[in-house]
């Protein structure tokens, strides 16, 4: 049924295997020059430690060098992003541009809108967020109902937006609204336009997790103009391009490892002699962690062929939206099980502000643990799609 990507053993290259120990030696420096502490559940935002990637030329790599990308592999972004995760490394201010935004606008912008943003996004200067969810339009994204009226040399934009994650540190977002009228087909109208947050109309309010933080926002959209040069790819081609971004968005290793760092922490916590329940468990999450990074990895690898000689953008992106669906909500799960885990195996107090890493990791991915059952799209939706690729079309 899945005969697109080969999910069988996969090992990395020694040139991957080079750039992995780069990255984690990097990540090591950088967190002490920078005395960071992590904390895990959902992607910190640093604008610095961006910069500092940025200059390492692991933004936007597999982009075209004219748009200030390095042309490099799949493969060798998986890795750096793995390895950012294992370590809880604060990403928040790059991470939807150089996985969705960029690679959209590679596909479906204009030469006007490459030049304007790419660049500045890989030098870890121009940070985007999504728009995409409203309020009861969760993952039913063709039921959005914010619109877009057409006006001389633009658009006015009325809705709102919801869990836009950093919204309040963002430059800009894509917007997913409606251009033409309900035609009984609602995926029909749909178009995608770049609103930036600091626009008149535009208002974003927090939405505090219940420790006090918050990552993410309301966003209020209230007849925002959006000139001509804004709209990405054509009208009415949005529910195309944004089911292009959402499997990019489903199938990487951010989808099963949030909550790593608190599995290695239970590792350390358990010591050289765990007892036999704890052994069983720690055994069954390695062995599911493993099957999904190499499934995670299997889809990365299969996008390298497929590249866009012109774009570099991957032509599977779209094809593979139901195998990038399987790995999210497996690993969803998964990341749910590494939190009960830690719970159950080690008798502690967790406390976000606890000295112990282990403490403080655990207070984060308790507060955050309902967001991963949503993001990305929650379980029902992803099913539907898996079904429908093995099951076929209700008749």
């Amino acid at each position: 049924m899945f005969d697109q990507v080969d999910f069988s053993a996969l090992e990395l290259p020694p040139s991957a295997r080079a750039l992995q120990h780069e990255v984690r030696e990097f990540i090591a420096a950088e967190f002490a020059a920078l005395d960071f502490k992590p904390h895990i559940g959902h992607t910190e935002f640093h604008a610095e430690f961006t910069r500092r990637v940025a200059a390492r030329g692991w933004i936007g790599m597999t982009w075209p060098k004219q748009y200030g990308g390095r042309e490099r592999s799949y493969l060798e972004r998986f890795v750096v992003t793995e390895e950012m995760l294992a370590t809880g490394a604060p990403c928040a201010a790059h991470w939807f541009a150089d996985r969705q935004t960029g690679p959209s606008l590679l596909r479906y912008g204009s030469e006007a809108q490459r030049q304007r943003y790419l660049p500045a996004i890989t030098r870890g200067e121009y940070y985007f967020a999504l728009g995409m969810s409203e309020p009861n339009s969760g993952s039913d994204l063709a039921s959005v109902k914010t619109r877009a009226e057409r006006v001389p040399n633009g658009w006015r934009v009325t809705g709102q937006k919801v869990w836009t994650s950093w919204a309040h540190k963002a430059h800009a977002f894509f917007v997913l609204c409606r251009t033409a009228p309900d035609s009984g087909n609602r995926h029909d109208g749909l178009s995608q336009l770049i609103v930036e947050l600091d626009a008149p109309g535009v208002t974003v309010r927090p939405i505090n997790f219940m420790n006090g933080r918050h990552h993410f926002n309301e966003v209020f959209l209230d007849n925002v103009f959006v000139p001509d040069d804004r709209v990405v790819g054509e009208i009415g081609q949005g529910w195309k391009q944004v089911t292009s971004e959402l499997a990019l968005e489903r199938s990487g290793p951010e989808r099963y490892m949030t909550t790593f760092p608190l599995f290695t922490e239970l590792m350390r916590k358990l010591g050289t002699a765990p007892d036999a329940r704890a052994l069983e468990a720690a055994g069954k999450l390695a062995a599911r962690f493993w099957s999904l990074r190499r499934m995670s990895l299997a889809i990365a690898m299969t996008l390298d062929p497929g590249a866009d000689s012109e774009s570099g953008t991957p032509k599977a992106a779209v094809d593979l939206a139901t195998e990038a669906a399987l790995v999210k909500d497996m690993g969803t799960f998964y990341e749910r099980e590494i939190i009960d885990a830690a719970r159950l195996l080690a008798t502690v107090e967790p406390s976000p502000e606890a000295t112990d890493t282990f403490e403080r990791y655990l207070a984060d991915t308790i507060y955050c643990a309902p967001v991963a059952t949503i993001r990305g799209g929650t379980t029902q939706v992803l099913r539907s799609l898996i079904a429908r690729k093995l099951l076929g079309p209700l008749k």
